[in-house]
């Protein structure tokens, strides 16, 4: 008797039926003879790997990752990858440079394993903020990553909102940057945040950008705060220009930490006129004592994606995650199908 599963499927120039098998969920997308799709999580963020791998219809890949007692990583995948499109999640969450070394030797050891391209996933680019000598005697740590990676065997690189454009010169090979600004946009419209009622608000010069991009989204105007740091965790604003009295003020802004520049630009709108603060970030990587200051703010909603992972039981009221999942394993088909990346943000992805 025929399995109730099965497909029946007239092959062209032959008579009768071949009963196929229809399976669900395997390790791998084949895409002809020799076009082989494989997705591998690392440790950093194996809720996110897993939500991306169910998006496209296959299984996270068997790898055995492990700490020795030394504190060395182990990493050794268990099944062949060889000839094979091969993709690696691992985002730049805490502990970050442990998590960096992970991907390093992950890309290595698929590199020995014969992979036919390796695409290193990075949601949230370790170091990205370090992308420039602010002061004598440091280091360029961004560029020093991006070695690392190229070093190890990557042929390509996926990430998300870099702190700056032009960490992307610092690879020879080609990096799909992604954005979450239409994400964001797409929430706030269907909260009915648009018009004249809403102002997009910069948190400082260097988002001015994506702040008036963000404006255009939602038919907002445009406002730019001017900060002043006292202190790695102390900002004050000195200055709001725009005008923000009686409208509903959108913050966004690629990573936050502490919450300083949120809380205190929070408070700057509220005594500046402004009914409502809103605040975006894509990257959220606040400790436990930010995200209590962030409950307790002026900040009257506050979305994040889950780039890096939140803790959901430490997660204030007013905090909303949206999932990035899905633009991942889009831009993840894309590449594998070689179809245009940028096509998936109508070409505005590289708002810097």
């Amino acid at each position: 008797m025929e399995s109730p599963t099965a497909t029946e499927l007239a092959l062209p120039g032959l008579e009768g039926t071949v009963a196929v098998s229809d399976p669900g969920p395997q390790h791998s997308i084949v895409r002809g003879p020799l076009k082989r799709l494989m997705v591998f999580s690392g440790r950093s963020h194996p809720e996110l790997a897993r939500s991306m791998a169910e998006k496209l219809g296959v299984e996270l890949g068997d790898v055995e990752l492990s700490t020795f007692p030394n504190d060395e990583t182990y990493c050794r995948y268990l099944e062949s990858i060889r000839g094979a499109d091969v993709f690696i999640v691992q985002t730049g969450a805490p502990p970050v440079d442990k998590n960096l070394m992970e991907l390093v030797l992950m890309i290595q050891a698929a590199k020995l394993a014969s992979a036919k391209r390796i695409t290193a996933v990075i949601p949230w680019f370790p170091y990205s903020r370090q992308d420039r000598k602010a002061k004598p005697r440091e280091p360029i740590s961004a560029r020093i990553v991006s070695d690392m990676l190229q070093l190890a065997g990557v042929d390509r690189v996926l990430t998300m909102d870099l702190h700056a454009g032009q960490i992307q010169g610092f690879f020879t090979i080609p990096v799909d940057h992604m954005t979450a600004l239409q994400l964001f946009a797409t929430h706030f419209r269907d909260l009915g945040l648009t018009g004249d009622g809403v102002v997009a608000v910069a948190p400082d010069a260097g988002r001015a950008k994506h702040a008036v991009r963000f404006g255009e989204m939602t038919e907002a105007s445009f406002a730019i705060m001017h900060k002043m740091r006292l202190a790695s965790d102390k900002v004050e604003i000195t200055e709001v220009t725009g005008k923000v009295r009686g409208k509903v003020a959108v913050v966004g802004d690629d990573v936050a930490t502490t919450g300083g520049t949120l809380i205190a630009g929070a408070e700057a709108l509220k005594e500046q006129g402004a009914t409502e603060v809103n605040v975006f970030v894509t990257h959220a990587l606040f400790s436990d004592d930010a995200l209590e200051r962030i409950g307790n703010s002026e900040i009257d909603r506050i979305v994040v994606t889950d780039s890096v992972p939140v803790d959901p039981r430490k997660r204030p009221d007013n905090m909303t995650v949206l999932s990035v999942s899905g633009l991942l394993a889009e831009a993840i088909m894309n590449v594998f199908a070689d179809d245009s990346v940028s096509a998936i943000f109508g070409g505005e992805n590289q708002l810097f």
